[in-house]
């Protein structure tokens, strides 16, 4: 007897908890429906009905932060890339186009949202960027024959030589995005307004797998090129700040970090402003074990790889500045944010011309520039060639502009396509040290502008555009930031300093218009046919305000 008293205590110790469990189930139910018929006698709203509730709202934040959190996983690579008019890529992901999007704030600081329509989508939609271009003869295409892949890989002034390489390469495609990019440049633009092969570029950019990569030669920062099995190949600049980190006050410009983020927000102000002067940048997310270390064929930089204390893989290339243990360039643990920068063609096969700015920098901790302290510079600048071609000179204020926007002082040369002589655009390369500082407006990039008081008529018109409510350009641009694979790109107050100068540009503008009394000294008509004019755009920015 004594023997089975365990076992059947046992089986009522079962019984006994499987009655409680019940009973816990029946008084939940209870519970509810007594709840539930409360909630209908009282007639109240059910709020669930109308919005989310507070359990919900916070998964999807914490969701949405996830998704964002590009720094220690592969999810950016995951998302689409969609067109700036809302169309997505072929190759992307995602099928929900930008006009259904509800941007939120990203950080506890942000505000501003906006819903309905894309801002962005409506700006491009506007006369002002419908204004179409000469007609493009033989002799202004940067080509005059359709170029074949087989010209390029032969070329190998910029781009990878190495045989193993180029062995991995496959002999397919024979008309990758990047020829037509190249195909489609000529005398007035590097790309189309609404250009197929421009998203495509840029989706390669961001999307291909790397074969290569080896240290660009020259410069002072490090940068690398790298080679896709498309044949085509890309700038990268690596993230060396975070997006919360300004440029210290102390910092002499020609000491800054170069930072990705600025190339890649450089190239959408440059689309937006309707410049088209840069060639396509995308973010993007790399593996520098298996897309650097491991294929690389630059024995220097091979070198410098190691692993940190932390046990992330870094390594610092060969350069001027910032290439050294103290300032290694570290994955987590070997994924890093670059940029992805088109490269133009091979200066032997399209050759450009390099020009020293006339407003260039000392470069200098002591000395100033002549046009630092002669308020008279301009007029000596307009009697030299090429500057007397009045073209010219303004092509030089559309760069200010570009410049002063994101805060550049490091423009000392620019460069053009050889073939077209001076009777083209200028090419505005290089712009890593934009969009350093959001808390100051370095108004000594306007002084070309401030001296000269010339503008296009064109160009003015779309700052008046930008600085009204429909067409904001803190929205425009975070709406066309937002299609990048490492969005977001900027901080929410380098958006908020866009809108800042873009006033102060105006201002500056209405200020010559003052000072010469005729509109017409200070706004150099290029245009035919223009939809609005200066007074009326002025007038709608008020009445917007």
């Amino acid at each position: 007897m004594m023997h089975h008293l365990p076992s059947l205590f046992q089986r009522k110790f079962k019984v006994i908890l499987c009655f409680l469990l019940l009973l816990a189930l029946l008084v939940h139910m209870v519970l509810d429906l007594t709840l539930s018929a409360g909630l209908d006698s009282c007639g109240c709203t059910h709020k669930g009905e109308d919005q989310p509730s507070p359990v919900l709202s916070a998964q999807n934040k914490l969701n949405l932060r996830i998704l964002q959190d590009f720094s220690g996983s592969n999810s950016s690579l995951e998302k689409g890339v969609y067109s700036p008019e809302g169309v997505p890529l072929g190759g992307s992901r995602g099928n929900i186009p930008l006009q259904s999007h509800i941007f939120e704030p990203k950080e506890a600081e942000e505000k501003p949202t906006w819903t309905g329509r894309s801002k962005l989508a409506a700006l491009f939609d506007h006369p002002l960027y419908r204004i179409p271009i000469p007609k493009v003869m033989k002799k202004d295409k940067l080509f005059a024959t359709r170029p074949k892949v087989k010209m390029f890989v032969r070329s190998s002034n910029e781009r990878a030589s190495s045989n193993k390489a180029h062995a991995k390469l496959p002999k397919h495609d024979a008309n990758p995005a990047w020829l037509q990019f190249y195909t489609g440049i000529n005398r007035y633009e590097l790309y189309a307004r609404h250009d197929p092969a421009r998203l495509a570029t840029m989706e390669d950019l961001a999307m291909q797998p790397i074969v290569s990569s080896v240290q660009k030669p020259g410069g002072t920062q490090l940068k690398l090129i790298m080679t896709f099995p498309n044949h085509g190949q890309a700038l990268f600049k690596p993230m060396k700040q975070t997006r919360d980190q300004e440029t210290p006050a102390d910092f002499f410009y020609f000491s800054d970090f170069e930072r990705h983020n600025a190339e890649i927000a450089a190239f959408h102000l440059d689309r937006i402003l309707d410049f088209r002067r840069i060639p396509p940048v995308s973010g993007r997310l790399v593996n520098i074990t298996k897309e650097i270390r491991d294929i690389t064929t630059d024995s220097k930089l091979f070198k410098t790889f190691f692993i940190s204390p932390a046990g992330n893989v870094c390594f610092f290339g060969v350069c001027s500045y910032y290439c050294s243990t103290e300032h290694a360039l570290c994955g987590k643990p070997d994924q890093l944010e670059g940029s992805m920068a088109a490269l133009l063609p091979d200066k032997e096969l399209a050759d450009r011309r390099s020009w020293r700015s006339p407003w260039r920098r000392s470069y200098s901790k002591t000395k100033k520039a002549q046009w630092e302290s002669d308020d008279n510079y301009c007029a000596e600048v307009r009697q030299t060639a090429p500057y007397d071609n009045i073209s010219r000179l303004l092509n030089l204020i559309d760069m200010t502009v570009l410049d002063f926007l994101m805060g550049n002082m490091d423009r000392h040369h620019y460069e053009t396509f050889d073939k077209f002589g001076n009777d083209t655009f200028f090419l505005h390369l290089d712009n890593g040290r934009g969009f350093g500082r959001h808390s100051h407006d370095e108004m000594s990039i306007l002084v070309p502008l401030q001296q000269c008081c010339i503008i296009k008529k064109s160009t003015f018109l779309r700052l008046q555009l930008l600085a009204m409510e429909p067409y904001r350009l803190s929205d425009v641009m975070r709406e066309s930031l937002a299609t990048d694979h490492l969005s977001p790109v900027l901080a929410e107050p380098h958006l908020k300093a866009l809108d800042r100068r873009l006033q102060k540009i105006l201002d500056m503008v209405e200020d010559c218009m003052k000072k010469s009394g005729e509109s017409q000294e200070v706004l150099i008509n290029d245009l035919k046919g223009q939809q609005y004019t200066s007074s009326e755009l002025r007038d709608k920015r008020s009445s917007a305000a």
